[in-house]
């Protein structure tokens, strides 16, 4: 077992994020396949239900809030100033809610008004990596890589000046429906990085501000903000405090980590973390009599219940890779820890290139529990892929 206290890294919070990327691509997948046990599927809006799809968005969540800390403080530590954190933090937030534009649009775009929607779709995946691709430090290439930067930008440009969405006769420009999954993780982002910029290690602080959003989330719930029905229209807190209540989550788990794990011992933190868990699941249970547990209608029991399973779940890989150092195991899914949006990017380029060029596996490999290991080694072969392509110098960062 290992001793050695880290403020700086923890290998848990990237094997974490490595796993749930890996699943998180797995059930997006099971749209192609037949047959599939209705608990590993998303559960449906009014449904009073929780299928295992519910649980790996806000997982993932939990994991920007462990990370933002840690972030932060090595920024802090290489001399940035809050300012130039702050503009960092907006930075990312407008390229996750750019990008979330684009792909929630390529959900209504038309394909009989415009160019082939997966034509479309390629274009799209291909400006994003040439607009945050990670080029190399070469002072002789700068030029030529901002380049390529502006002619992502004119890509996209061209790609909503084309643009025709809806159905039928219906047709529409781009249009905000909803945020996407890297809007909807932009927003917190923005909400929970700058919060912490400001309170930084304060726990009673950081605490009072994840359970703001908590309350928040239940206030809503109770009818107790319908005065700000108005405001709702315009300005809100994405799912009503839940989204945001996940990521401040994992800040609350990596805030007491930095600031008592010299003092603490292992077992210790690992014993808060998982009451943390204890108290989430009782609050999330506590409430599901009254609005149902529901991702689509991010109600209390949704937030509570995957907020508990994400404090037990990275007090598992804690103990796992940091203290018993037990982490070869995950080397293979290390690029989507490491590489997660180019992860979460290249599966709409693969569904549109076998969709344009007509493959289509059997029957026999799409259903059951065979199409359910054809979903997992998809989803391996995309993470053994990014990094074969991270190696090429292809690795998107914001």
């Amino acid at each position: 077992m290992t001793s050695k206290i880290s403020l700086n890294r923890l290998d848990s919070i990237d094997i974490f994020r490595a796993v749930t990327m890996f699943l998180m691509i797995f059930v997006n997948d099971l749209w192609t396949l037949e047959g599939v046990p209705k608990w590993l599927e998303h559960s449906a809006g009014p449904d009073d239900a929780l299928g295992f799809s519910d649980i790996i968005f806000p997982a993932f969540l939990f994991i920007v809030g462990l990370s933002i800390p840690f972030a932060i403080a090595n920024r802090k530590s290489k001399g940035d100033s809050d300012t130039t954190i702050l503009m960092h933090i907006g930075e990312r937030t407008v390229a996750l809610l750019l990008m979330g534009f684009f792909t929630v649009n390529l959900e209504s775009a038309h394909s009989e008004m415009m160019v082939s929607k997966y034509i479309w779709q390629i274009l799209m995946v291909i400006a994003f990596f040439l607009i945050w691709n990670v080029y190399p430090e070469d002072p002789g290439k700068k030029s030529f890589y901002t380049l390529l930067k502006f002619i992502g930008y004119m890509m996209l440009a061209g790609l909503a000046v084309i643009y025709k969405g809806g159905e039928g006769s219906d047709v529409t420009w781009m249009k905000p429906h909803w945020y996407g999954i890297l809007g909807l993780i932009g927003w917190s982002y923005l909400l929970c990085a700058t919060i912490y910029l400001f309170i930084l290690d304060r726990t009673v602080l950081i605490v009072m501000a994840w359970l703001f959003f908590v309350l928040f989330n239940l206030a809503d719930f109770e009818g107790v903000l319908k005065f700000l029905d108005e405001v709702k229209q315009h300005v809100w807190i994405v799912g009503s405090g839940s989204m945001p209540g996940f990521t401040m989550g994992g800040v609350v788990a990596s805030v007491i980590y930095r600031k008592y794990a010299d003092r603490l011992n292992p077992a210790t933190f690992i014993a808060i973390l998982v009451t943390l868990g204890i108290l989430s699941l009782a609050y999330g249970f506590g409430t599901r009599p009254f609005w149902g547990i529901s991702k689509i209608r991010a109600t209390p029991a949704w937030l509570g219940i995957c907020s508990g399973i994400s404090f037990v779940a990275f007090a598992f890989f804690y103990w796992l890779t940091d203290l018993n150092g037990r982490k070869n195991w995950a080397q293979i899914l290390k690029p989507a820890g490491t590489s997660t949006l180019t992860c979460y990017l290249i599966p709409y380029l693969w569904y549109a290139i076998i969709t344009l060029v007509g493959i289509s596996l059997p029957m026999i490999v799409r259903t059951g529990v065979v199409g359910i290991i054809k979903s997992l080694l998809f989803s391996l072969i995309v993470v053994v892929l990014t990094g074969l392509i991270n190696r090429l110098g292809i690795k998107l960062k914001i």
